[in-house]
């Protein structure tokens, strides 16, 4: 895992990561306690003191420094991600590369977080609303796209200013790593980007009701995400739900059946 600018080992000791096409285990990913929680959420609510201070300019230089280390590396997290998820070698490094785009966006909305003036009834009032930095994000991503999912919360977060505890997926803990040194090799400051891992509903049940977090964001399944949701919901904090379905792909009357036939047969057979 990653807390407070270290890469450390869990409370809980540590599970096999599997190789999907063999069964076998092809290493070992950390498992966190409560205690590991708790020091990524003091890292997060300190780091994120300084952070969100930090210039929009000074933020956006840094993602963007993180989005070129991404391409820079896509080979090797491409091949990274084979390994632990199954996906063809060709979609992994287009994931990887797709996700510095993600990056760069979030490196440039970041610099546009307008307010606006409000008209006033009385002449001598002005109204003016703009935006400022939530606090610590708690973001959970899925493991059938384990970077580009993950990266949109990271970015997101971050380019808002941000601080995240992102839990990434047990499956496919090695990929999400990597994307996550991206960052620390960019030179985001220690505890403005926290990894996590454990058993799902226990590290959701702390993190989300913790005081320090101010918004849930998962990518998921339905199910999960109505109990998240409710979670948050209970605590008042802001949620963002990206859920499961079954992709409904509809063809009109008027369309090139041609062309949609190739781009249904790309899309249902992804990760296959």
């Amino acid at each position: 895992m990653f807390i407070a600018g270290e890469w450390c080992d869990g409370q809980n000791g540590s599970a096999d990561v599997l190789d999907p096409a063999t069964g076998e285990a092809v290493g070992a990913v950390a498992v966190s306690g409560s205690a590991d929680l708790d020091r990524a959420l003091d890292a997060a609510e300190t780091a994120f003191k300084s952070w969100s201070q930090t210039s929009a300019y000074e933020r956006s230089a840094l993602l963007r420094k993180a989005a070129a280390l991404l391409r820079d590396r896509a080979e090797d997290i491409g091949r990274l991600m084979v390994r632990e998820q199954g996906k063809p070698f060709a979609e992994a490094k287009g994931e990887v590369i797709g996700s510095a785009d993600h990056i760069d966006w979030a490196a440039e909305e970041g610099r546009r977080m307008y307010g606006r003036v409000i008209p006033a009834r009385a002449s001598n009032v002005q109204q003016i609303a703009y935006k400022v930095p939530l606090g610590v994000v708690a973001g959970f991503s899925p493991w059938n796209f384990p970077v580009s999912q993950a990266v949109r919360k990271i970015a997101g977060a971050l380019g808002a200013g941000c601080t995240i505890i992102i839990k990434c997926p047990e499956e496919t803990p090695y990929s999400c790593a990597e994307l996550v040194r991206c960052f620390e090799d960019a030179g985001v400051p220690k505890g403005v980007v926290n990894l996590v891992y454990g058993v799902p509903n226990e590290v959701s049940e702390h993190l989300i009701p913790a005081d320090p977090v101010r918004m849930v964001t998962f990518t998921g399944s339905i199910p999960v995400g109505k109990t998240l949701g409710e979670i948050a919901a209970r605590h008042v904090k802001r949620c963002t739900l990206e859920l499961g379905g079954h992709s409904p792909f509809v063809v009109a009357e008027d369309a090139n059946v041609e062309a949609a036939v190739r781009l249904a047969a790309t899309l249902k057979y992804r990760n296959a």
